[in-house]
């Protein structure tokens, strides 16, 4: 492409695709309120033009963040193609793919009265139009840069994972890393890369004056940690995970989920996630807590 003066050399380029109902305005919204240029829907058609604008403004538009989706029929078959022009050209491109799972999206439109986009006067009914959808969208999940599951995530959290995931990739040696503890009694962590069970550890949850604690709490958290099998498997699992992100890394993965479970999410798998986070950060990773199940009822 080429530029007048005073051009900018490259446009940082976000597009956030996904499934209908998942999130992606919500993550729009993160990345505007982050400082990117955001547009929804723009045609496939359009996309390289508008980028070659960008590049070519004196007005500073270095950032900026797409929504593409279903509404453009073309766009997955065009993307591959539209993706190495905007990156031959020198621009960086990361792909957000949002997603949730079909019960979930079932249950959100059912609840916002809203037609799926996908429909277009079909007459197809919710779940075939999410089961097209998905089967369309499945080749972009896969090459995805990041993909985050909001099947069990609030607004305000996707969009700190939209941030984190994005500036972790500038300051950390791997990918950004969300450590999630949770409790396999309030079901599975949908989400998770990689997912480990902690219930070999003792139970606090037995011990009368740490029952009402979490493993937040300095006593839970010492009982814990302090036992020799679960030091051993700290050390065991931060090695693994030194090998392993880089790895992740050169494949082209840039947020990955850890899962740690217990039964019931509030007190061994809250200690250790918290530790795991504390290690991994002594080796250059960036990474953030989020802890599931702490609130539930401990009864």
């Amino acid at each position: 492409m080429s530029a007048p003066h005073g051009h900018n050399d490259s446009v940082d380029i976000v597009v956030v695709t996904g499934m209908s109902g998942s999130g992606k305005s919500t993550a729009l919204a993160a990345l505007e309120d982050d400082g990117y240029y955001c547009i929804d829907n723009l045609p496939s058609a359009l996309v390289v033009r508008f980028v070659e604008l960008c590049n070519n403004t004196d007005e500073g538009m270095t950032r900026v963040a797409l929504g593409l989706d279903c509404r453009d029929e073309s766009y997955t078959d065009a993307w591959p193609r539209i993706r190495s022009t905007l990156e031959d050209a020198g621009h960086r491109v990361t792909v957000i793919f949002v997603t949730a799972s079909d019960d979930i999206l079932l249950r959100r439109f059912s609840e916002t009265r809203r037609p799926h986009p996908g429909d277009q006067g079909l007459g197809l009914g919710l779940e075939e139009a999410l089961a097209r959808e998905r089967e369309s969208l499945s080749i972009l999940s896969d090459s995805a840069d990041i993909n985050l599951d909001t099947s069990d995530t609030n607004v305000h959290e996707l969009k700190a994972n939209i941030v984190h995931s994005l500036g972790s990739r500038a300051h950390s040696k791997g990918p950004a890393l969300t450590v999630k503890s949770f409790g396999f009694r309030h079901g599975p962590a949908t989400d998770a890369d990689l997912v480990f069970d902690v219930r070999f550890i003792p139970n606090p949850y037995f011990v009368d004056e740490l029952k009402p604690l979490s493993g937040l709490d300095e006593a839970v958290s010492s009982f814990v940690l302090e036992r020799a099998d679960c030091s051993n498997f700290l050390v065991q699992l931060v090695s693994m995970l030194s090998f392993l992100l880089p790895r992740y890394a050169e494949e082209g993965k840039a947020y990955i989920t850890i899962a740690i479970g217990c039964t019931g999410g509030r007190h061994r798998s809250v200690a250790l996630a918290e530790e795991l986070v504390r290690r991994l950060s002594e080796e250059g990773y960036v990474g953030r807590v989020r802890h599931r199940d702490i609130d539930r009822n401990y009864q």
